[in-house]
């Protein structure tokens, strides 16, 4: 498959200086030329992606937004990259989730769940449930600390996925798949809790670009057999979230209109209990930091990470970090109270994962290394411990879960 190039004049997304560190367990490939080829067959599906994708250019006047580019490359049915079958989670996949790691991370989750649950009652609501391994490890758990829902509900609109999650929960908590059901979209009303671990960083995104004439956003087209980056001057909405914040000229990033949506969506239909989002990201002064100015996005092709998206369409996840701080406007714009923002490290600390680990049996020379090699893994600051955050936010919860008392940062938002 030949590379796709893109316009030389358009800054690629990242900054060397201030890179944000690459999903668990990956090395850096900045050039996509370094990347592994893809096989025969995932070149052909990504040549059926690429045709479907000028279709919707050319229906469109030839362009289209880079959120409908995105949205196109990951979700596209049968097509894109999170709705076919590519194996995208864990060692033989593209890369690893915080469950993939093992239990620990589950079991530290379920008591924050739990102490929503216990004053809310209701379920749990998954949305985007990766391979299953955090379900399956998160019923188990709340088993033991007799928190146990009457239904887990998965939103997932993959069905490859579906059967990946259906297999997971077989393998590792089979007495739990009675309780297990999935859903096409939101419920029309839900009690309980509603996580998503993951979620937000693969929604579309809009690109834009700061330039001395303005605001400029950024489209894709088709052009001499690849996709390439066009400007236009941005709508509205973006004008309206970047003006404010005056950025410098040569000044690049994204906005996720479509995070927020989802959370509004999330908020209108939770009657009582708690939104628990776990994702990497930024308040807003740090997402747009000066020193940021090429923005977040960043792909994941077989444990490699780099910068170019109108690469591999179809074959790589594409992502962008997290503003925590839109996350919390937008929630609090649909009426839910912001319980909780802190580190994953500081969340889980408080969360009981140091009383999981001196309850583990040092005998057990194995086990025990298992599970300090997940705690690292899990907080460490040049791990996964400070670029991921944890956000609650709630209706009707008295209490914040428990996880946000060791370190309190809705300050920063």
């Amino acid at each position: 498959m030949d590379r796709p190039h893109h316009n030389t004049d358009y800054p690629s997304p990242r900054q060397a200086s201030m890179k944000s560190p690459r999903r668990n367990g990956q090395t850096a490939a900045p050039d996509p030329r370094a990347l592994p080829p893809p096989t025969v067959e995932e070149q052909a599906h990504s040549a059926n992606l690429h045709r479907l994708i000028q279709e919707r250019m050319a229906s469109s006047g030839g362009e289209i937004s880079f959120a409908r580019f995105m949205e196109l490359a990951l979700y596209a049915p049968g097509l894109g990259y999170y709705a076919a079958g590519k194996h995208k989670f864990g060692a033989a996949g593209d890369f690893v989730t915080a469950p993939e790691l093992g239990s620990l991370f589950a079991r530290c989750l379920a008591r924050a769940a739990g102490s929503i649950l216990e004053q809310t009652g209701g379920d749990i609501l998954e949305a985007g449930a990766g391979s299953g391994a955090l379900a399956a490890d998160l019923l188990t758990e709340l088993e033991a600390l007799d928190r146990l829902p009457e239904r887990y509900l998965i939103l997932e609109l993959s069905n490859e996925l579906r059967d990946r999650q259906a297999e997971t929960l077989r393998r590792k908590a089979p007495k739990f798949l009675k309780r297990v059901h999935w859903l096409d979209a939101l419920p029309g009303d839900f009690r309980g809790v509603m996580l998503a671990n993951e979620l937000l960083d693969a929604l579309p995104v809009e690109r834009f670009k700061v330039t001395d004439s303005g605001v400029r956003q950024l489209y894709v087209a088709w052009e001499n057999d690849h996709f390439v980056w066009r400007e236009k001057p941005a709508d509205d909405g973006i004008q309206a979230r970047i003006e404010p914040l005056a950025l410098p000229p040569g000044y690049a990033s994204e906005i996720n209109f479509m995070a927020e949506a989802w959370v509004r969506s999330a908020a209108d239909v939770l009657k009582q209990g708690a939104l628990l989002l776990i994702d990497y990201g930024f308040p807003r002064a740090e997402f747009y930091h000066p020193q940021r100015s090429e923005g977040t996005l960043m792909c994941h092709y077989r444990h490699r990470a780099h910068d170019d998206p109108l690469t591999l369409v179809g074959l790589q996840d594409i992502t962008a970090h997290v503003d925590f701080t839109a996350i919390a406007e937008a929630g609090r714009d649909a009426g839910l109270v912001l319980l909780g923002y802190t580190s994953q490290a500081a969340f889980l600390i408080g969360s009981g994962l140091e009383q999981l680990l001196a309850a583990s049996d040092p005998e057990d020379a194995r086990a025990h290394l298992e599970l300090t090699r997940q705690v690292k893994k899990l907080t460490s600051p040049h791990e996964m411990g400070e670029l991921y955050k944890v956000i609650a936010l709630g209706r009707d919860v008295p209490q914040a879960p428990i996880g946000f008392s060791l370190h309190d940062r809705r300050g920063r938002l």
